[in-house]
């Protein structure tokens, strides 16, 4: 069993992914703070300044799109935004954040006071009287557990009180809506998409050892797909996708809390429904339309709507407990594909907005939110994915003290007696320093340097995760002399008495392609985790040698002002009736592109 070692203890340095972050924490600070609280406000029967009557909507102070007041899972993203300026706050000891999370948070103790003291939600607590009628609603539990998650955040993440004592109070609502439950309809408690309650009930009673919660779980893990998963059957095909994984994350809570094998066995039929025995996408997503996909038949379901960013997000989640579990590298190496491919490539790198769909059609195009007119659910959980990182980088294997380097993204790692930083071999743009005729910088994001102090005299394992995409063996230098290194699992380990050294890792790699199971006539290339993007509107064919696409493909390595010095996974191909341009699908804005390219060399067979 590892460890995540905790946010608090990770610092991002200059980087694509701190790009991102610093973008998104820019968007988090714009957003106006009575927006952001207008349907709680609303709901309390505080009027808005200056929007007793409202003249003109276009004009109006509010949020709009799915933060309406008009729309039924309004309030929504305000608990997403709690939990992203938690992670800021814990791991940047961001105070700008702060000062504003503790005002929403007192707001929100206002709101629950007026709505007569439990009650804290931005929609009239009768859309859970429509549920135990069985009255058309629209996923009145997914909205309220956004808010109890966002609460949960703000206590665990920057020390907020308050919002602990909210969710004390806000409890109290959910025992008697349940006991009352017990005696009409038991079965309503697993309606309005309700999937996150059961993870948010459980870490609540790890976190208070209060029973009340432990028996607030008990009555939401009684769900239809924990049996059919133990029965053996396909649970997921054409269900709804996001309406499901979170369950899979209040299973893995369970079984963390009580150490009940039954809940690590739903955690891991889960995912070899979802994956193992589904495959997925060049970029990691395996859904359609918001539904899972038939097993295997990827290639049917390709289109526009692709690979809904909340399943992205919440994926990773469902890995990240399985790698903790096992140590097994293959859980690490989706969650790099996933951060590449959907979280880097489903936020736009200017604005921060997301694209609630990856489209992977060919000639496809990315369609962006807005800052304050749509709010779509990705929307909420796109805030949250990209303070999420410091979280994976870093475990610890307790029994043996061994601290795990899971992902390789630059960052500063502080931990008892170690002070560790990553980063890739190359100057910054911020550095400065380009054209320093002595820099031994390279033209290769996967050579990667780590410094390592420590303030004791001994001995400590380094272990290194090998990426699935490595092909051969990794070349490692300590203190400038290179030394050999055993592959063992997926890892390779140092022991070494860390004092004041310097490790430099280079991890090779190759181009390759990637067909759908059922069309294995589409191929998509990658280089690394990274999947490429050909700047064409139509899918129109590869030749050459589909085995080793150098064949096809010539790097394009101008130089540039922006995170590396050099660009960055960039191809032209060669040979083809039509050359054009491949780039990283993350980097893809406003472009049209295609992903998934006819293999001619099959198609002459």
């Amino acid at each position: 069993m590892l460890n995540a070692i905790n946010q608090k203890n990770v610092i991002l340095l200059p980087g694509i992914f701190r790009e991102r972050m610093q973008v998104n924490r820019e968007y988090l600070l714009e957003l106006d703070t009575t927006c952001l609280l207008q349907n709680f406000y609303l709901e309390a029967g505080i009027v808005l300044p200056g929007l007793q009557v409202i003249d003109n909507p276009e004009t109006a102070k509010l949020h709009w799109g799915w933060e309406a007041p008009t729309c039924q899972l309004r309030g929504h993203f305000l608990g997403h935004w709690l939990s992203a300026a938690a992670s800021y706050i814990a791991t940047d000891k961001d105070i700008e954040l702060k000062a504003k999370l503790d005002i929403i948070i007192s707001e929100l103790a206002r709101c629950q006071e007026l709505n007569g003291g439990e009650w804290v939600g931005s929609f009239p607590e009768k859309y859970f009287n429509k549920l135990e009628n069985n009255q058309h609603v629209w996923s009145p539990q997914y909205t309220m557990h956004k808010t109890m998650m966002g609460l949960m955040n703000a206590y665990l993440h920057a020390n907020n009180l308050m919002a602990l004592d909210i969710l004390d109070h806000l409890s109290d609502w959910y025992i008697r809506w349940t006991d009352r439950l017990a005696k009409t309809n038991s079965h309503a408690a697993y309606k309005g998409e309700e999937a996150g309650m059961l993870e948010v009930w459980a870490s609540l009673y790890g976190i208070t050892k209060d029973d009340k919660y432990l028996n607030l779980a008990k009555r939401y893990w009684d769900a239809g797909l924990f049996s059919k998963l133990l029965k053996g059957k396909d649970a997921l095909t054409n269900c709804h996708a996001n309406a499901s994984i979170p369950l899979s994350h209040g299973a893995a809570k369970l079984y963390e809390l009580t150490g009940d094998e039954k809940w690590r066995t739903i955690t891991e039929l889960f995912w070899k429904n979802a994956v193992s025995e589904r495959g997925m996408y060049c970029t990691g997503g395996q859904n359609a339309g918001e539904f899972w996909t038939p097993p295997f038949m990827l290639g049917q379901f390709l289109g526009e709507r692709n690979q809904e960013f909340c399943t992205v997000y919440n994926m990773t989640r469902t890995a990240q407990y399985l790698y903790k579990w096992t140590g097994d590298p293959l859980y690490a190496d989706y969650i790099e594909r996933n951060l590449y491919n959907g979280f880097l490539a489903q936020q736009n790198a200017k604005t921060g907005m997301p694209t609630y769909f990856l489209p992977l059609a060919a000639g496809s195009q990315k369609k962006w939110g807005s800052k304050t007119r749509d709010f779509w659910c990705c929307h909420g959980t796109m805030v949250q994915a990209q303070a999420f990182y410091p979280e994976l980088i870093y475990f610890e294997d307790a029994a043996t003290e061994k601290i795990i380097i899971s992902q390789y993204i630059p960052s500063e790692l502080t931990y008892q007696d170690i002070h560790l930083k990553q980063a890739i071999a190359m100057k910054y743009y911020n550095d400065q320093a380009f054209f320093d005729e002595h820099d031994d910088s390279q033209m290769s994001r996967w050579l990667l340097k780590f410094s390592i102090k420590s303030t004791q005299a001994r001995k400590r394992t380094l272990s290194f995760r090998v990426p699935a995409w490595v092909t051969g063996k990794p070349s490692v230098q300590l203190n400038g002399v290179a030394i050999q290194v055993e592959l063992h699992n997926g890892y390779f380990d140092l022991t070494h008495d860390w004092q004041d050294d310097q490790l430099s890792i280079f991890f090779p790699s190759e181009l390759r392609v990637e067909a759908l199971p059922d069309l294995p006539e589409l191929v998509a290339v990658i280089d690394g985790p990274i999947v490429l993007a050909g700047l064409v509107k139509s899918d129109c064919g590869l030749t050459g040698d589909c085995t080793n696409p150098k064949t096809f493909l010539m790097p394009q390595t101008e130089h540039t002002y922006e995170t590396f010095p050099w660009q960055q996974n960039n191809y032209l191909t060669r040979h083809q009736s039509q050359n054009f341009v491949f780039k990283p699908l993350y980097e893809i804005e406003d472009e049209v592109y295609t992903v998934y390219f006819t293999n001619k060399a099959i198609n002459m067979l």
